[in-house]
């Protein structure tokens, strides 16, 4: 008679596994089902809402202008590249015509003719000097030194506007870059270490 108890609570014990695990593999499908349903309806709720659209539609969209470019006036922008060190600099362009506000961007490129890494910085330069305050750069290889890897080569843009207040009698702006070595930290500790052993 125990054994037959035995084998009941067994038996019903085995079942209610069972149906446990029915029950839990039914909730995580469920739950993966809710995670899967959740993006599309997220998506839907925000587009209903006006919340959080990352992209407006392409409906809504026009043709996106600068009001800020004066087309009535065009400025040549002359450019210019002096080497203080050892390696070839030089813009990619002598020249090119942009209307004041209008981004527009020069690559200057720089070869590295040793076998040794080096540590450059380009400064900037203006001609006439009355341009340099209306000339704005927003990207730059002046804006940091560069290191250029033995025997290395590579292209730098500036990216840059002239600003609508320009004087009007300025038509030729002149962007000259110097570019120069300069001692890192490797170089001025060993010539402090040099000093003090001569």
């Amino acid at each position: 008679m125990e054994q037959k108890e035995h084998n009941g609570a067994a038996a019903k014990t085995g079942m209610l596994n069972k149906q446990m695990l029915t029950k839990l593999l039914v909730v995580a499908v469920m739950m993966f089902g809710f995670g899967y349903a959740l993006v599309p309806v997220y998506k839907m709720i925000c587009e209903i809402t006006g919340v959080n659209l990352l992209t407006p539609k392409d409906s809504m969209v026009g043709d996106i202008k600068n009001t800020q470019v004066d087309k009535s006036r065009t400025i040549t922008i002359e450019f210019d590249a002096t080497a203080q060190g050892p390696w070839r600099f030089r813009p990619t362009v002598s020249s090119m015509q942009v209307h004041p506000g209008e981004m527009a961007q020069v690559v200057y490129e720089v070869v590295n003719t040793q076998a040794r890494a080096i540590d450059a910085q380009a400064i900037p330069s203006y001609a006439p000097q009355q341009a340099s305050a209306h000339f704005k750069k927003m990207e730059c290889f002046c804006f940091k030194q560069q290191t250029l890897g033995p025997n290395e080569a590579k292209q730098m843009p500036v990216v840059f506007f002239i600003d609508p207040a320009l004087p009007k009698d300025v038509k030729t702006i002149t962007l000259s870059y110097t570019f120069f070595e300069v001692a890192g930290p490797g170089k001025k500790q060993a010539a402090v270490q040099g000093n003090s052993n001569g």
